[in-house]
């Protein structure tokens, strides 16, 4: 069978309504891209060295039963061919370096849009676009290209003569008209267009105004740095409407960025999605999240422009390719290099600075061990005494003792308060990893894991006659806390509020976390649990003498009720210790509870009964 040829067929009005809807977030867009093209317009002739170029762009709104939006650029232009070409051709852009025979691939990177259908954004609030335009080449024509959402269009040579440059007009479609009033234009001229290095003009009828005439602080000199911080601060509050704690002067080389990041004066949740406001080649690009800082830096700010970062397609977004790569690297290590000479020269200010962003500055140390030297001092930390900075420990200890977990420290704080040790909280993020380069960094620390079991070595030993005297509810707490697999013991230990302290080893938690799993677990998934064999393990209650309670329990007469007060001992330490309670234990705190209500009442009722 012969091979067919043929060529897609392309629904243009489809293609027009996909572009001009859906690729972009809305429709307002549309002066984004006119006021894009012009700047590429204009861009492209200042390189051309014409001695007596000034630049600028206006954009008037033209009232009427539908109004009419106009945005006038004195840039390049086009001639006959380039109109055919570009405005004519969906996907085909005038930026690209083949586009122009004497455009070089350098010249193609001054401009911000690349994909051809920039345009036709404007269908979404108009259903014709009329743009008159004359090449800057010597001897070219005056044109008129009228194209309509249909996909139609045409092109005429005009008679009367005009200056270099292009106009585009827009009428607004019915429906449309809040696109095209005064004021929300001019707004979105000062939103897409206020980083522009040339003037940008707005004019409605007797109306005119400059919209960009505030030249951005980092571009401008200062007789110091006080007042060049002043000036960013004071940009930064008008931007984003906050009082920033700091900021910071942004210049990279890659992504050729400049501009300036802010310091929040509140500690943002790491899962909040940050808003930075970001332009390339000082057009508007987007508010919100664009991928441009490394994840611990979720405390800042930015307000930069890029000159090389390349956009998507909405041009709402960065393009994710090296370059954003080794952009959001540089940006990082620009702010790594603030907290430096923070470090070094302002102390007091980088006290405060922790205290609102230290799970950002401990997200960094555990990545950076340079950084990690620098700030690790200053970082503090959960401790059973207290918050304490790792500089102001190390300055009295050698070792630092920690927990792993959240809920061990719960456990074993208050003992260790007790007995003036000092025991870090590892529980939280980063927390153990930053911990545990301590000996890396300072050869003279050392650092230990412990546990409930650890502290409980070091309680104090009973005397003879102590011993005797809890001789026989030892035994029967032993008896007592056997089937739990549960060891007893008792000794003198702080505070004396506590009356018990229960540990285990992680073999033994892991049984436990095994048994939990089978009562919750239904016939098949616990018939494969069983199959498991249970490590070797073991856990112990200590009893403290010091107690009150345990005091008064030890002097009582009656078996059962030394039974039910261990039992009971044993849940309530449990409890204690964020450990989860199986079947047999929540058995333990119901029976033991109801015993103890029994004789409670038993013995009012023979009081009353007297």
């Amino acid at each position: 069978m012969d091979k067919e040829e043929f060529s897609f067929q392309v629904n243009l009005q489809g293609v027009i309504d996909i572009l001009s809807n859906h690729i972009y977030s809305s429709p307002e867009v549309y002066v984004r891209e006119l006021l894009q093209n012009a700047a590429d317009a204009v861009g492209v002739r200042e390189k051309q060295g014409e001695p007596d170029f000034r630049a600028e762009t206006v954009i008037e709104v033209i009232a009427g039963d539908l109004p009419t939006l106009m945005i006038a650029d004195n840039g390049v232009g086009l001639d006959m061919e380039e109109v055919k070409t570009f405005l004519s051709t969906v996907g085909l852009s005038s930026k690209s370096a083949s586009g122009r025979e004497e455009a070089d691939e350098r010249e193609s990177e001054d401009f911000i849009g690349r994909f051809g259908i920039g345009l036709l954004s404007c269908f979404a609030v108009s259903d014709e676009i009329r743009v008159i335009t004359r090449s800057a080449r010597e001897g070219a024509s005056p044109l008129e290209w009228v194209g309509g959402s249909d996909g139609r269009c045409t092109v005429r040579v005009l008679e009367n003569d005009i200056l270099p440059g292009t106009r585009v007009y827009l009428r607004a479609r019915a429906g449309m008209e809040k696109y095209f009033d005064p004021d929300f234009v001019l707004d979105l001229a000062r939103k897409y267009g206020g980083l522009l290095p040339y003037p940008l003009y707005f004019q409605e009828g007797s109306r005119a105004a400059q919209v960009n005439v505030e030249t951005p602080p980092w571009r401008r000199s200062f007789p110091g740095e006080d007042e060049r911080r002043y000036a960013l601060l004071e940009y930064g509050r008008e931007a984003f409407q906050t009082e920033f704690f700091d900021c910071i002067p942004i210049f990279s080389p890659q992504g050729d960025v400049e501009g300036a990041a802010y310091i929040l004066p509140w500690s943002p949740s790491p899962a909040a999605r940050p808003v930075h406001r970001v332009y390339l080649k000082n057009m508007f690009l987007k508010e919100g999240d664009v991928n441009i800082l490394p994840e611990w830096a979720f405390f800042t700010r930015l307000i930069i422009n890029s000159n090389e970062l390349r956009p998507t397609a909405s041009r709402e977004s960065l393009y994710e390719d090296e370059a954003l790569l080794e952009t959001r690297r540089s940006l990082g290590e620009i702010l790594r290099q603030y907290l430096v000479r923070l470090a070094s020269s302002s102390p007091e200010r980088l006290g405060a600075f922790i205290s609102l962003h230290h799970l950002s500055l401990k997200a960094l140390a555990a990545q950076d061990p340079e950084f990690y030297r620098i700030i690790i001092d200053w970082l503090p930390f959960e401790t059973s005494q207290g918050r304490i900075a790792i500089g102001e420990y190390r300055k009295k200890h050698k070792t630092l003792q920690f927990v792993s977990s959240l809920d061990e420290f719960r456990q074993i704080a208050p003992v260790a308060a007790a007995q003036s040790i000092p025991v870090f909280n590892a529980g939280y993020v980063y927390d153990r990893e930053l911990l545990s380069l301590l000996p890396s960094a300072f050869e003279d620390m050392n650092i230990k894991l412990i546990d409930a079991e650890i502290l409980a070595r070091n309680f104090e030993d009973l005397n003879d006659d102590e011993r005797r005297d809890a001789a026989r509810f030892m035994k029967i707490a032993i008896d007592a806390l056997e089937p739990f697999h549960c060891l007893a013991e008792i000794k003198k230990f702080l505070p004396g509020e506590l009356p018990a302290l229960y540990s285990q080893d992680r073999n033994f938690a892991y049984m436990r976390s095994l048994e939990k799993s089978r009562e919750q677990s239904g016939e098949l998934w616990s018939s494969i649990l069983d199959s498991f064999t249970e490590p070797v393990g073991r856990a112990r209650l200590c009893f403290n003498f010091n107690n009150p309670l345990v005091k008064r329990a030890l002097g009582a007469g009656d078996d059962r009720f030394l039974k039910k007060t261990a039992e009971l001992l044993y849940v309530q330490s449990l409890l204690l210790g964020h450990h989860p309670l199986g079947s047999r234990e929540m058995e333990l705190l119901t029976e033991g509870f109801s015993s103890f209500l029994e004789w409670g009442l038993s013995a009012e009722s023979r009081h009353t009964g007297s």
